[in-house]
């Protein structure tokens, strides 16, 4: 495995209308390293953002779609996504406060 800091794990957040939905119950949905592992999410989100405690991490592993251009036959990226949960008293991340 290798050895990712807590500042490579998180790439960048999922703005979408089911992600914003969640917001509401304290669920918010980052993409992240590939090899990241739920701890290190956790730990990650923790770290860079002040006030938050973790109470769950689920994450999934979104495999590349097919793309055609004319003739040739490639694979877009594989991505990981990391829904994580925040516990009642922790505060709110502040980069989906203005969304």
């Amino acid at each position: 495995m290798a050895d990712i800091k807590y500042y490579d794990v998180i790439l960048k957040p999922v703005i979408t209308e089911k992600s914003m939905n969640q917001m509401a119950e304290k669920k918010y949905t980052f993409l992240v390293h590939p090899q990241a592992t739920k701890s290190q999410v956790k730990e990650a989100v923790e770290k860079m953002f002040e006030g938050t405690k973790v109470a769950s991490v689920n994450t999934m592993n979104c495999e590349g779609k097919n793309k055609r251009r004319g003739m040739i036959y490639g694979k877009t990226a594989k991505t990981k996504k990391a829904i994580v949960k925040l516990t009642e008293d922790s505060k709110d991340i502040e980069i989906f406060a203005g969304l």
